[in-house]
């Protein structure tokens, strides 16, 4: 499966912004997706993930209660919808996706990778 990203961009403290990821290649619905960042000089950082039907999704801490993922398999489509977004959301945001139903935390779990897309917050 190849992934794109996109929808990243400046955006200032406490905006919104809605990340993309499109699927290609073999039947998304049978891959759980996850969504992952990496801010200048860090580490990669896991930030939400949803089953391969959808009907489980996990966030984390961090970004729980402002971050929300969900896909529409019809349209090959995973996202990321970021809302009161703060300066430390800076970051290159990468969708990943693993076949099977579960989702997992680890990226180490995840064989495919988008090309990342970078969301900027100013303060």
């Amino acid at each position: 499966v190849q992934l794109q990203a996109s929808g990243g961009g400046l955006v200032q403290a406490g905006g919104s912004l809605r990340l993309s990821c499109a699927a290609s290649g073999r039947a998304f619905s049978n891959y759980a997706m996850g969504w992952f960042r990496q801010a200048p000089g860090k580490e990669r950082e896991f930030v939400g993930s949803i089953s391969a039907s959808g009907d489980s999704k996990y966030s984390a801490d961090s970004v729980k209660g402002r971050f929300t993922i969900s896909r529409v398999n019809a349209k090959n489509t995973v996202y990321l919808q970021m809302d009161s977004l703060k300066p430390e959301d800076t970051a290159v945001y990468y969708c990943a996706a693993r076949r099977g139903s579960h989702f997992y935390t680890a990226g180490t779990e995840y064989a495919y990778w988008g090309q990342g897309t970078l969301v900027t917050v100013s303060s």
